[in-house]
């Protein structure tokens, strides 16, 4: 029987989504006959090898934000030449650090908004970018601190006194609709339209019941959907991720523009996660999706 160490809850900012992600995990894997071990991960790296001795077959790795996805864990898991879930530790370091994973898709001919870093006290003097514009964090994911500036509205001030993000990507608005593309390994799934019911797709919006709605597949032009597809699966490559992978794109009705945002290299798991649900549309069950992922586990050692 394949025993399987299920790593979730962690140090980010994205803790209670990983706690989330990893209960509907285990609950999965143990239906299909798993003999899993609950790993619930803080900052003590000393009792997360511990409990990762002896070594599992597989870890599933259900952590998400700092530490979780940007390749500190997955180095950790190398080193004990443990196989586990999603990317390795170059894709998952690239795809968290915003300006990096952007230098990558330009590289790749892929379309990115311009942008740039700044620091964030620079907002209390001035817009970096022409209003409108998107502040976030280089090194954040679930749409933590996120901000929308537009044009002569007083927010600057507000986001230099709350944020404790660390450095700041500020990024052209791009207009129109919110879409994401699930990829397994080679293969894009559906494309997905987010509707939030909130003034945007923040971190309230992805995660709480009702927080938006999604539309799969969404209704796009056959030659949009194809392109959302082509993007995702092209961006997946290019950061060599591994396993599942997600992709979040801005797509302009007007000017037919389609813009690459980030891509995810742990995608939420949680009820209301949407590469679950782009695998229910192609007939993948939540458990076959965790089986899926853990049969593909590898180490880079």
């Amino acid at each position: 029987m394949t025993r399987v160490a299920v790593l979730h809850g962690g140090m980010s900012a994205e803790r209670e989504v990983s706690l989330t992600s990893g209960a509907q995990v285990i609950a999965a894997l143990q239906g299909l006959g798993f003999d899993v071990l609950p790993v619930e991960v803080s900052d003590d790296l000393g009792a997360l090898i511990a409990a990762l001795t002896p070594a599992p077959d597989v870890v599933f790795n259900a952590l998400h934000g700092r530490f979780g996805e940007d390749g500190t864990i997955q180095g950790v898991l190398d080193y004990l030449g443990i196989p586990y879930t999603h990317s390795g530790v170059r894709a998952s370091a690239l795809a968290m650090d915003k300006a990096a994973a952007k230098a990558v898709f330009a590289a790749a001919g892929l379309p990115v908004a311009p942008h740039r870093i700044i620091d964030v006290a620079e907002l209390a003097d001035h817009d970096p970018l022409p209003p409108p514009y998107v502040v976030k964090p280089v090194n954040e994911g679930s749409s933590v601190g996120v901000y929308i500036v537009k044009l002569g509205d007083n927010s600057r001030a507000k986001i230099v006194e709350e944020w404790h993000y660390g450095p700041a990507m500020a990024e052209l608005y791009v207009p129109g609709r919110e879409l994401t593309v699930g990829v397994l390994e080679d293969h894009a799934l559906a494309v997905t339209e987010i509707l939030p019911t909130e003034k945007f797709y923040d971190y309230h919006a992805k995660y709480a019941a009702g927080g938006s709605r999604h539309v799969v597949p969404a209704e796009l032009p056959e030659a949009i959907t194809q392109r959302a597809r082509e993007i995702a699966l092209a961006a997946h490559q290019a950061l060599g991720c591994r396993g599942a992978s997600r992709a979040d794109l801005r797509y302009d009705d007007a000017s037919g523009r389609l813009v690459l945002l980030e891509v995810n290299t742990q995608p939420g798991m949680t009820p209301t996660s949407l590469l679950p649900e782009q695998a229910a549309y192609t007939g993948m069950s939540f458990p076959a999706l965790c089986a899926w992922m853990v049969e593909r586990a590898a180490c880079r050692a």
